[in-house]
C-alpha cells in the first residue's frame, strides 16, 4: 500500500497539559501516541504545545497565553487543525473555533475518524456511524455551518460530511435507527456464532499495533490486513486453524488503546462479543514498546468492562527482534537501573516469572519461537477440549512432537 506523500498530509498542531495528575514524561508519552494517530489518520504534525496547569481552563482548556502562541503559529505557517490529547467539552470545543478559525479535534473525535475509514464492513461502518453520532449530539451547536465551510479531511469522514440537519431531534431519530440496525445484525452474528459448533474459540486480543494481525496470518497461513499504523484492523476476522490434528477457532480483534471513547466501547461491544464468548485470550503485547506495561494495564480494564479479564490467556510477548534496552555504563554509579535498562532475560524474572508457562516471547514477523508458540496454544486448546469432551482424549496426544511439521 502506498504512503501519502508529506504535501498531501494535513497540517496539524498538538496540544496536551501538565497537571498533578499527569506529569511531564506521560504528556509527552500521550502526545508521541496522538502523533501516530495524526498521522494514521492523514496528518502531519507540524509542532506541539504543552502548558502546565493546575485546572484546565473551562471556556478554551488552556490559558489565554498559550493560546495567542497557538493562534500566532497557526496563522504564521497556516495550520489545518489542532488536536488536544484529552476531550473537549463542546462548549471549549465551540470558543476555540472562534479563536482560532480551524479545525479543532480532541482525542475522541481523531480516534473516530480513524475507525470512520478503516470501516470495511456494513457492520462496522454502522457501529462507528452510531459512535460518531453520539459524540457529535451535544456538539450541534454552531457545528454545521463550521463543517460546511471545512469539508473533508481529518475528522469530517462519516456523518459530518453529509449531514446538513441541525435539529437534534433528525440526529436523535438516527441514532435510534441505527441501534435498531445493530441489534438486528447483532442477532444474525449471534446465529453464525451458534452455527460453529463446538469448536473451542481463541481471540487475540491486545493493544493496537502490536501484530495481532501478523501473528493471525502465521499461525492461520492467511491473508489478513496487517499494516503499521493504528486500528488497521476493525473487523474481526475468524479462521479455523489446525495445530497437529487439533481444530480451533481463531478470531482477530479491534485493537485497544488508552482513553478509547466511551462512545467505541458501547457501539463495539457486539463486536467484542467474540472475546466474551472465547474459551482462550492471547494477549499480544509489542514488549519492544517503552510503556507495554501501561499497555497491558489499558487492554485488561477494557477487558474488564466487557466481563473477560478472568479468562484462561497466554501472554504473548511481540516484537522480541525489535527490543532494545539501555546500558548502563560499568563506572556509572548514579544512574539507577529501571525497566528500560532491562534485558528480556532480565524482565522475564520479574513479575513475568509468576506468569509461569503463561509467558511466550517471539517475532511472528520473524518466525522466532513460533514452534514454541505452536505448543503451548496447542496443550492449552487440548486441555480445554478434553475437558468438554472427555471421550476424545485419546485423539489429541500430550506431546505435540507427536506430529511432523510437514502435517501442520
Amino acid at each position: 500500500m502506498l504512503e501519502k506523500k508529506t504535501t498531501d498530509l494535513e497540517s496539524a498542531v498538538l496540544v496536551g497539559v501538565i497537571t498533578q495528575q499527569q506529569k511531564e514524561d506521560k504528556v509527552q508519552e500521550y502526545l508521541d501516541e496522538l502523533e501516530f494517530l495524526t498521522y494514521t489518520a492523514g496528518g502531519e504534525v507540524k509542532n506541539r504545545f504543552v502548558q502546565r496547569i493546575d485546572l484546565p481552563n473551562p471556556k478554551t482548556y488552556i490559558g489565554s497565553g498559550k493560546m495567542e502562541e497557538i493562534a500566532a503559529y497557526v496563522k504564521e505557517h497556516e495550520v489545518g487543525a489542532i488536536i488536544f490529547d484529552d476531550e473537549l467539552s463542546p462548549a471549549q470545543q465551540n470558543n476555540i473555533e472562534k479563536l482560532l478559525k480551524i479545525k479543532v479535534l480532541d482525542r475522541t473525535g481523531l480516534i473516530l475518524d480513524i475507525f470512520a475509514q478503516r470501516a470495511q464492513t456494513s457492520y462496522a461502518r454502522t457501529q462507528v456511524e452510531l459512535a460518531q453520532y453520539e459524540y457529535l449530539l451535544p456538539r450541534l451547536t454552531g457545528m454545521w455551518t463550521h463543517l460546511e465551510r471545512q469539508r473533508g479531511g481529518i475528522g469530517m469522514r462519516g456523518p459530518g460530511e453529509t449531514e446538513i440537519e441541525t435539529d437534534r431531534r433528525i440526529v436523535r431519530d438516527r441514532i435510534s435507527l441505527l441501534k435498531k440496525k445493530l441489534k438486528k445484525i447483532d442477532r444474525q452474528m449471534e446465529t453464525q456464532r451458534g452455527n460453529r459448533g463446538a469448536l473451542v474459540r481463541v481471540a487475540l486480543v491486545g493493544y493496537t499495533n502490536v501484530g495481532k494481525s501478523t501473528l493471525m496470518n502465521v499461525i492461520s497461513k492467511s491473508e489478513v490486513f496487517a499494516e503499521n499504523k493504528l486500528f488497521a484492523t476493525l473487523d474481526t476476522t475468524v479462521r479455523k486453524v489446525v495445530i497437529g490434528n487439533l481444530p480451533f477457532l481463531l478470531s482477530d480483534t479491534v485493537g485497544f488503546i488508552r482513553k478509547l471513547p466511551t462512545q467505541l466501547v458501547e457501539s463495539f461491544k457486539s463486536t467484542l462479543d467474540e472475546v466474551r464468548e472465547a474459551d482462550l485470550l492471547l494477549h499480544v503485547v509489542d514488549i519492544s514498546h517503552p510503556n507495554f506495561e501501561e499497555h497491558i494495564a489499558s487492554v485488561n480494564e477494557t477487558l474488564k468492562d466487557i466481563d473477560s479479564v478472568q479468562k484462561r490467556t497466554i501472554m504473548v510477548f511481540n516484537k522480541i527482534d525489535q527490543y532494545e534496552h539501555e546500558l548502563i555504563e560499568e563506572d556509572d554509579l548514579v544512574t539507577i537501573k529501571t525497566g528500560k535498562h532491562f534485558t528480556i532475560a532480565d524482565w522475564k524474572r520479574t513479575w513475568m516469572e509468576r506468569l509461569g508457562d503463561n509467558a511466550i516471547f517471539i517475532s511472528a514477523l520473524n518466525r522466532e519461537n513460533m514452534e514454541e508458540f505452536r505448543k503451548r496454544v496447542y496443550n492449552e486448546v487440548r486441555d480445554i477440549h478434553v475437558s468438554r469432551f472427555p471421550y476424545n482424549n485419546f485423539l489429541y496426544p500430550e506431546n505435540l512432537d507427536a506430529y511432523s511439521e510437514d502435517s501442520n
